[in-house]
């Protein structure tokens, strides 16, 4: 009964998101605001992974409308907690006795997002420590709640969205949220990293504690921090370097490791009081091959060159544009909005312009995709990296990134 409801409640909200996308395109004006507040109420309290698809489509504020993109990013910031009872359900499920090992569980999670919540504990050594705790049932519900997701991704056809690329995009969201339920996983990732930076003082990674950890619920050892979220009031030194951190760590992920971390919300990351980086989750992590890392390069290096026909040239053999015709004006005019990012010298992150210009050229984007097919081997990275990117932009970052990419730009030659 409770799968069936969840059912109904899904197919609703595409009902919903339907309506909205038919006005539209009919010419007339949506209600997005309504329509995104509609969305929040539903999948704050279904979570799972329409609530997931939604934060991901939060974090693409330069294409969506703005009163509908300020209402999805509210279940980065306020999602509605599960209450405590069933999330007992799940902690008796790893624990059996809970009072055995603990001498107190904070009801009140510390946080909440789609997938799970992170609740303080105290051991009766008097350690404080976080249960990341999945959600009961998700498992059981999750392949049910994808066949809703795929129902409701196909309204992106009206947007003339290609079918391979709705269908690539879920492919890449149903394997990123199987994966984030194996919290196993993401306990090796854990030790991984702090292996690999337990020598830079900059970055903070949280221990994770095997003997208390399972199936269902991820311990690990409190670190205390602000939330970048909550940085925008910090003073100016701590938010730059911060955001230095941050993009040295992905430029270091990515050239050096060949990973990236794949879920970029801001609440997964916060800064301790030392001013040092804490990088809370590691549930979605992804391998890339040289070689798409090399061809991204290429693509970039063109762009900044203002190079229409290398651009294309770069998608094509990156499988990346379909049908007759390359949008050669679309790609000059998006160098003339990238280019500025890489000028030589410090540049502004939270300069208004390049935001205003990005969103002006959406419409031309949608316009295109006849002929624009991002192949499906790039979208999480291109999520992830449009992540990072408003995450710099939150902090107010002024980075150098033409000094940053010069010598990957030679590398990737």
């Amino acid at each position: 009964m409770r799968e069936q409801g969840r059912t109904r409640r899904l197919m609703g909200l595409g009902a919903r998101t339907g309506g909205a996308l038919l006005k539209t395109r009919l010419g007339g004006q949506a209600d997005w605001r309504a329509l995104g507040e509609a969305l929040f109420e539903g999948l704050s309290e279904l979570k799972g992974p329409a609530m997931k698809l939604a934060q991901i489509m939060s974090q693409w504020d330069d294409l969506l409308p703005p009163d509908l993109a300020e209402e999805l990013a509210r279940l980065q910031r306020q999602a509605e907690p599960m209450p405590w009872p069933r999330i007992r359900e799940a902690l008796v499920l790893q624990y059996g006795d809970i009072d055995y090992y603990f001498s107190e569980i904070e009801e009140r999670p510390f946080a909440s997002a789609s997938m799970g919540q992170v609740h303080r504990a105290t051991t009766h050594e008097g350690e404080t420590i976080v249960l990341k705790v999945q959600y009961p049932g998700l498992a059981e519900v999750l392949e049910s709640d994808l066949i809703q997701v795929r129902r409701i991704m196909r309204l992106g056809r009206w947007f003339k969205v290609p079918q391979a690329r709705l269908d690539a995009l879920f492919d890449e969201l149903a394997e990123s949220l199987r994966g984030e339920l194996d919290y196993y996983a993401e306990a090796a990732a854990l030790a991984r990293y702090r292996e690999r930076y337990q020598d830079d003082p900059r970055l903070v990674i949280p221990e994770p504690l095997p003997a208390l950890s399972g199936q269902h619920v991820l311990a690990m050892r409190f670190v205390d921090g602000t939330p970048l979220r909550e940085l925008a009031d910090a003073d100016d030194a701590t938010r730059q370097g911060i955001a230095q951190t941050l993009a040295d760590w992905i430029t270091q992920e990515l050239f050096t490791y060949g990973e990236l971390h794949a879920d970029p919300h801001a609440g997964n990351f916060a800064a301790d009081a030392q001013g040092r980086l804490v990088i809370y989750d590691l549930g979605a992590v992804i391998a890339l091959p040289e070689t798409r890392i090399k061809a991204m390069m290429q693509l970039l290096d063109a762009t900044l060159k203002h190079d229409p026909m290398g651009m294309d040239e770069a998608l094509m053999q990156m499988g990346g544009r379909q049908g007759q015709g390359a949008p050669l004006a679309l790609y000059r005019e998006s160098a003339e909005c990238i280019a500025p990012l890489f000028a030589p010298g410090e540049q502004d992150f939270s300069d208004v312009r390049v935001h205003r210009r990005l969103r002006e050229l959406t419409p031309k984007v949608w316009a295109a995709m006849d002929r624009l097919q991002p192949p499906a081997d790039t979208l999480l990275l291109s999520r992830a990296l449009n992540g990072h990117y408003w995450n710099l932009v939150r902090l107010g970052a002024r980075l150098d990134m033409n000094e940053r990419t010069t010598p990957l730009l030679q590398w990737a030659h």
